[in-house]
């Protein structure tokens, strides 16, 4: 195996156990969020999180991980990120990590469209299927008209909407700007932002079961997004998105080991689908990039 080909596996071993992060993240988040302020436990996040990134970061590289060459964008990232959190504790304290973890995967079909719109890209034929799959897996999930349908399942199709804006904006910014010092801002100004709204929710956590909840939710942030940057530092976005998609079966395990909850089998197939189209995309910028980079046959 060449050096390249292990970075990749290694970049895809980084991913998956982010996204296992994440999906306990999510479980844990919607278990802490059923006994105390969905607003004070995002503070906790955030406020853990930057303490522990300042932490392993700051001695290493001091100062100059305050150096930024576009300050409006990192307050636009860490605003988007902010609205995102808040989109998703409010859905996990409302639906189950599953179902919500496939609904929010959505975003990169979303980033599609976005693509054609914004900036003018053609989308080929095939890329229009997955996009329409994409949604009519969600339609699936959701089941508008049904007895499954709720108003709070808005929630996280506000959130793939928010969350494509910060995906576009992180791809921008990771041409332009440390990663780390990208993460470092982000936990600040998260921490910050929910600074301001904390002495209108404050409430004390009840015990010590909660307070560990609470410091396992910023731990599991902290390591989670670290595994993001190892990832992306190893492997193009391309090949690792496919690999994305298995934090929906994370969610699923989870939900079921805590609440024992499973979808049935109406939402399985709308998940999967969601899971096969979203992969599938992928795979097809990963063709495409490769059938750009060849040189042409002599």
């Amino acid at each position: 195996m060449n050096q390249a080909n292990a970075h990749t596996l290694h970049g895809i071993g980084f991913a998956v156990l982010a996204t296992a992060c994440f999906a306990t993240l999510d479980t844990t988040t919607r278990h802490i969020s059923a006994g105390m302020s969905v607003l004070v436990a995002l503070w906790f996040r955030y406020a853990i999180q930057a303490v522990i990134t300042t932490a392993v970061v700051l001695p290493g590289r001091g100062l100059a991980v305050l150096q930024t060459k576009h300050p409006r964008f990192q307050l636009a990232r860490g605003l988007l990120l902010f609205a995102c959190s808040i989109l998703a504790f409010y859905s996990l304290k409302y639906m189950p990590v599953g179902e919500f973890t496939s609904i929010a995967l959505l975003a990169p079909l979303v980033i599609t469209l976005l693509a054609a719109w914004m900036l003018q890209e053609k989308i080929r034929p095939l890329r229009w299927l997955l996009v329409a799959g994409g949604f009519l897996g969600t339609l699936v999930i959701i089941r508008p008209g049904s007895q499954h349908f709720d108003w709070t399942l808005i929630l996280p199709l506000m959130l793939v909407a928010t969350n494509s804006g910060f995906q576009i904006l992180t791809s921008k910014m990771a041409k332009i700007e440390d990663p780390i010092t990208v993460h470092f801002y982000t936990g600040w100004i998260g921490t910050g932002l929910s600074s301001l709204i904390l002495p209108f929710v404050w409430e004390m956590p009840s015990d010590w079961v909660v307070w560990l909840q609470l410091l396992l939710m910023g731990v599991l942030a902290s390591i989670g997004h670290f595994f993001l940057i190892l990832a992306y530092g190893r492997a193009p976005a391309a090949t690792l998105t496919p690999y994305m998609y298995t934090q929906i079966g994370f969610a699923v395990l989870a939900g079921w080991l805590v609440f024992d909850h499973l979808p049935d089998q109406w939402t399985f197939l709308g998940m999967g689908l969601v899971a096969l189209c979203g992969a599938l995309g992928a795979w097809l910028t990963v063709r495409e990039n490769r059938i750009v980079i060849q040189p042409p046959e002599s």
